[in-house]
């Protein structure tokens, strides 16, 4: 298996380095007037037309990449606690800067930045180059100097182009491409940002430079053209109306402040890609295909999987008012720590998903996930209320879990850093550390949790730390120590027992309820390399079937000019097509497959004992008279230390961190504490720390 292994790696990594090498060299003269014209003749057949050298060399490579991958990572291997890490990977994955708007910029980061900036300012030079000294297109008869005005404009819209070749694969939840590189589409949300920032200035560039042309040379209404045979000008104009009212909504202040504003806005980018790619027209929508196939892909898969009710179990007010909510799944469903799940509750509103913390473990809670919900916001708020109720059922639909590949622990002292509702990824982590110390042989690192809340009441997160059903010795191998900082209160508030009560709420199961199930993605990585496969060989059938008998005797038996909207449109609508019938296929195919277990999971959702609330007190909340009834509760009030009135002194923190050779550091929470951490981390003056941000900022 090693073997294989290498072999599909070095045979991805050779595939994307000659995909890159055609980046490159697309807009140099030598690519345009010497090697396209010998191209031409052995890729735009009659089965392809004039998008067949894009689709050969920009689309093929990266879609077998896709395949591929699924086959490594079915393959690959997890880190045994036992192997030693890469030295490369840690140099390279060291926080290098942090500033803003960029925020933490690692290594890799910033060499990649650098290469993707010196990609765009390489085309653009190159493609004026070729504007301003070899072929300047002057067909309105301009002055020369607003001919290269033009070709400016022009110009910097190809280059905005080259950005939406990587836009999607961030977002691509479930991705194949991702893995390959480390990273998890949570993680990269701020690449698909920025490109989105790149991308949309160029464009915004691209459309005032022709309005300005335009209207110099007395033809503003072309604004409004739409030429059956060359680029629709209109199709361009809609689309960049539609792309400036989603970049405007995405700014920082409308996804914090007024998330519903950018998600009903952002759900525009159907029509934006329609309009946008009928601008531009199939040979350069060939160009970036791949990204868009894949997001495709998997946000048709995630429709598949977000249509089946899931089982909700049971939910736990915490007497902070923040919210555990127990879904049952499968034994089958694993997933890593850190990773997320995404709800939505059609009562509260019929389109919005929110992604929120899994604190469970698959390998510890078998039959179980959790998840934990800030009170937060208009949605939140509202589940909330809703769990508050009366009600005794609550229809939800999840999709995921999504996280990494792989959550590398092997420390020889881990140090967690959270601010408020930011401890809930480390529950995870703590959790997974408890299901390795099941195995004597494996050396589990000391762990030290820094965690800053507002209010004492908070302290509660720290109750969901261990599994309910948790013993004595399976926690006998933690060595864990907590420092609980309590910032807006100077001393213990004198409270009640009965008003900081712990509300445990059970649900009662419905028939249509059914445990969340692993349906392809993450869970089942080979059926999502066939469902690549397939569908994007059947669109590669029915283009070349539609273009050689449809397309091509319109082009050079009747005289006419086959309309350049209808052949990006015919692109469109088969690739959706594809799409459709092979996930489909395999989604019903895997569901058969998957029958029994479902029937017998059902069977046990239904056969749970419907319960009364309960309520009881939590663990910080309890008089001082009154003994703790759980060992291992007792064990994390014994191990916290809670400072009243104050900020954790990271630097100091870390900086005595200095006896362990190796010192994992994860932080999670708000953005200050996260900048600041990496700072201490990335100063060089502790040379033993390892930086790892969570960042669930949206």
């Amino acid at each position: 298996m090693g073997d294989l292994r290498n072999l599909l790696k070095m045979l991805m990594m050779v595939v994307f380095v000659g995909w890159m090498f055609v980046w490159v060299m697309l807009s140099t003269n030598l690519f345009k007037n010497k090697w396209t014209p010998k191209m031409t003749k052995y890729f735009n057949t009659t089965y392809f037309g004039p998008q067949g050298i894009n689709l050969v060399l920009l689309t093929v490579p990266m879609m077998f990449i896709a395949v591929l991958s699924c086959l490594y990572l079915h393959i690959q291997k997890k880190p045994t606690p036992t192997q030693s890490k890469s030295k490369i990977k840690g140099k390279m994955g060291r926080v290098m800067m942090v500033m803003n708007p960029l925020g933490i910029v690692t290594a890799t980061e910033f060499t990649f930045s650098i290469l993707f900036v010196a990609l765009l300012t390489w085309a653009l030079a190159n493609y004026l180059y070729i504007s301003y000294y070899v072929s300047l297109h002057n067909h309105d008869n301009a002055e020369l100097w607003m001919a290269k005005f033009r070709a400016f404009g022009l110009r910097i819209g190809y280059v905005g182009h080259y950005c939406w070749a990587f836009l999607f694969f961030p977002v691509t939840r479930a991705s194949t491409i991702l893995p390959l590189v480390g990273l998890t589409s949570e993680s990269s949300i701020k690449y698909h940002i920025w490109l989105g920032h790149i991308s949309n200035f160029l464009f915004l560039v691209h459309t005032v430079v022709f309005l300005i042309y335009w209207a110099m040379t007395n033809q503003l209404m072309d604004t409004f053209a739409w030429n059956p045979t060359y680029v629709p000008n209109l199709a361009g104009t809609i689309a960049m109306v539609i792309g400036i009212v989603m970049w405007v909504t995405s700014f920082p202040y409308y996804r914090r402040k007024k998330f519903e504003i950018f998600f009903y806005t952002h759900q525009m980018y159907g029509l934006y890609i329609i309009f946008y790619m009928i601008h531009v027209g199939d040979s350069w929508l060939c160009m970036i295909l791949p990204n868009m196939f894949l997001f495709f892909i998997d946000r048709y898969l995630r429709f598949l999987q977000s249509t089946k009710r899931s089982r909700l179990v049971s939910a736990r007010i915490l007497p902070s008012d923040n919210l555990e909510l127990t879904f049952s799944k499968t034994p089958g469903l694993q997933y890593t720590p850190t990773s997320i799940l995404f709800l939505h509750v059609p009562t509260i509103s019929k389109l919005q998903w929110h992604p929120f913390t899994i604190t469970s473990n698959s390998n510890l809670e078998k039959d179980t996930l959790s998840v934990v919900i800030r009170r937060q916001g208009t949605w939140t708020q509202k589940l909330y209320t809703h769990l508050s109720s009366s009600i005794d059922s609550l229809e939800v639909s999840t999709e995921g879990p999504y996280g990494p590949n792989s959550l590398d622990l092997r420390h020889d002292s881990l140090i967690l850093v959270s601010g408020g509702s930011g401890v809930t990824p480390f529950i995870s982590v703590i959790r997974e550390l408890i299901f390795q110390a099941q195995n004597q042989s494996t050396k589990i690192p000391d762990v030290l949790l820094v965690c800053a809340f507002k209010y004492y009441h908070d302290l509660a997160f720290l109750d969901l730390i261990f599994p309910p059903d948790i013993s004595v010795s399976d926690i006998s191998r933690l060595n864990l120590r907590i420092e609980a900082y309590i910032t807006q209160e100077d001393k213990k508030p004198e409270v009640a027992d009965d008003t900081r009560l712990l509300q445990t709420k059970w649900f009662k199961p419905q028939p249509l309820d059914s445990p969340i199930s692993p349906v392809l993605g993450p869970n089942n990585i080979l059926w999502l390399g066939v469902i690549i496969l397939s569908s994007f060989v059947m669109f590669l059938l029915l283009i070349a079937i539609v273009t050689r008998y449809y397309i091509y005797p319109v082009d050079h038996n009747t005289g006419k000019i086959y309309n350049f909207s209808y052949r990006v449109l015919w692109d469109m609508f088969l690739g959706c097509v594809c799409i459709f019938i092979s996930s489909s296929v395999v989604f019903l195919w895997r569901k058969k497959i998957n029958k029994e277990g479902d029937k017998e999971s059902k069977k046990q959702v239904q056969s749970v004992d419907f319960q009364t609330p309960m309520s009881s007190p939590g663990s910080w909340f309890c008089s001082h008279e009154r003994e703790l009834e759980s060992v291992p509760y007792q064990s994390i009030v014994q191990a916290t230390s809670v400072h009243f009135g104050s900020k954790p002194n990271l630097k100091k923190i870390l900086f005595e961190a200095e006896g362990s050779e190796d010192v994992g550091v994860m932080v999670c929470g708000p953005r200050k504490m996260r900048h600041e951490v990496a700072r201490i981390c990335s100063s060089g003056l502790a040379k033993n720390l390892h930086f790892e941000a969570i960042s669930f900022n949206w």
